[in-house]
């Protein structure tokens, strides 16, 4: 469960409602039918003329990515992968990691480590992952649009609620109390239009698109790590180069338990 999310979606629901009953209003205001069906299904609508009915179909898995931890390899550990198989391959050579492929869990760094160990050069390897990476960013950006579009029609519906809402109040103006009432309502869908767009799609888009650059971020990462396993560099020239896509934190802590670990690995030589 991403955490944030939950988190940021209940202090705004807590928020709207304090600040209604502070305000006076009470609560059950909000469930106005005909506001609730301007504002949602006037929302679907408008999503689902807007994008073609393949990219709609995904967004329950959207809402899924949304609302899960995003499960990547830490940076960390993925420098510490690239700088043992380029350990192996300078000692036993690049065919050596084909039996590590099987314990590879991530399709993206399974099919670039195959490529490797199958000949192909360099730039044809760099070019096909690029690719896919592009591929697979467009996927997450057009996933993305269809909140941030929601996010936009959202609002302009509310007020498209209201107009109505007046519209009904307006017919019968003998009844002042009544009138009061019926404007009050008028503007529900108002505030279920801008709550939704901002408090909801607006940063649902906003979440996908940082995961997305997170995965596109690590993913060049592999490349780089890859190509330089390929190229045969030296363990720790890869742990340089890939360091710097960690900040200064997590470059401390790994510098920290290299040490630890050369240290410990010393210890056992003078034991023995």
């Amino acid at each position: 469960m991403d955490l944030s999310t939950v988190v940021g979606l209940v202090i705004g629901i807590v928020a709207l409602f304090v600040g209604m009953m502070l305000k006076g209003v009470t609560p059950d205001t909000l469930f106005n039918m005909a506001a609730l069906l301007i504002i949602v299904l006037g929302t679907i609508a408008s999503v689902v003329i807007a994008f073609p009915m393949r990219e709609i179909k995904r967004v329950p898995k959207l809402f899924g990515v949304i609302f899960k931890e995003q499960q990547l390899t830490s940076d960390a550990e993925l420098i510490k992968i690239f700088s043992g198989w380029a350990d192996v391959a300078r000692r036993e050579g690049l065919l050596s990691l084909e039996a590590k492929t099987d314990d590879i869990a991530d399709p993206f760094l399974k099919n670039g480590l195959g490529l490797a160990i199958d000949g192909q050069n360099a730039d044809y390897i760099r070019d096909v992952l690029t690719e896919e990476v592009d591929a697979m960013e467009e996927r997450h950006t057009a996933g993305a649009q269809i909140f941030t579009q929601a996010g936009t029609y959202a609002p302009t519906l509310g007020v498209l609620g209201a107009v109505v809402g007046l519209i009904a109040a307006l017919k019968d103006m003998n009844n002042i109390d009544a009138l009061g009432h019926a404007i009050s309502a008028a503007f529900v869908a108002t505030l279920l239009g801008i709550f939704t767009g901002y408090v909801l799609w607006h940063p649902f888009a906003n979440k996908l698109q940082r995961k997305s650059k997170e995965e596109v971020r690590q993913k060049m990462m592999m490349i780089e790590g890859i190509l330089s396993v390929l190229e045969g560099e030296a363990p720790r020239v890869i742990e340089q180069k890939l360091a710097s896509y960690l900040s200064l934190e997590e470059r401390r802590k790994l510098g920290a338990e290299k040490v630890t670990s050369e240290k410990g690995a010393g210890q056992v030589v003078e034991e023995a």
